[in-house]
């Protein structure tokens, strides 16, 4: 099988294994009276201390970055393992991450179907105005989240990169010359680190807010 067609497949079956856990899930707590908007906000809550989780993480991993930089003699194998135990961690934290922004939209389009189609029960047109406008809020805050979620969530794509490519440099010439390369990257990195950080603390400033307005 071409290797593209074969990667692609399990994608696929990723992504349909995903929505299927969703959907069972939220089947399950349904029968237990929780209704979609407990359900979102719970998913945005999780959504948003994953990221305050894979950030703190993130700069784990550059301060350990950073340490190696100044390398001055020592165990330069256990130096190696150290950087590349905490950039897994940061892969691990950024999946983790990824799986909850696709919790939090499944969730949300759960909801708002069936929040639009319930406006037809309505008989009082008054109260279906008014729950009409609510929904569009809501839409309107909710868009403004998932948008920022998304966002900074792909931004730690890059900078896990470069955290990848020298963790593979390192394994593959474990010496001090490759040591005094990461230098010149460190800078750059330290500023990508904290560029990607302040997008992520937004994120999450605005998830606090539309849990706010959920309650």
């Amino acid at each position: 099988m071409n290797r593209t067609v074969y990667m692609t497949s399990i994608c696929s079956i990723a992504l349909l294994l995903a929505v299927g856990c969703n959907y069972s899930r939220n089947k399950f707590w349904s029968a237990f009276g929780y209704e979609q908007r407990d359900l979102l906000v719970s998913d945005v809550k999780k959504a948003r201390d994953g990221q305050d989780a894979a950030a703190k993480q993130i700069q784990t991993t550059l301060d350990t970055f950073k340490e190696l930089t100044h390398f001055n003699g020592g165990d330069l194998e256990a130096a190696y393992n150290k950087l590349n135990a905490a950039y897994e961690k940061s892969e691990a934290r950024a999946k983790d991450v990824r799986d909850r922004i696709t919790r939090v939209d499944y969730t949300s389009n759960k909801m708002f179907s069936e929040w639009n189609s319930e406006l037809s029960q309505y008989s009082d047109p008054k109260l279906r105005a008014d729950s009409e406008k609510e929904l569009n809020d809501t839409k309107a805050r909710y868009n403004q989240l998932i948008t920022l979620m998304k966002n900074s969530s792909a931004k730690m794509d890059p900078v896990l990169a470069v955290f990848k490519d020298h963790v593979l440099e390192l394994k593959h010439k474990l010496n001090a010359a490759a040591i005094s390369s990461l230098s010149g990257t460190a800078t750059q990195l330290d500023a990508d680190v904290q560029a990607l950080i302040k997008d992520m603390q937004a994120s999450i400033k605005e998830a606090d807010s539309f849990i706010s307005t959920m309650k």
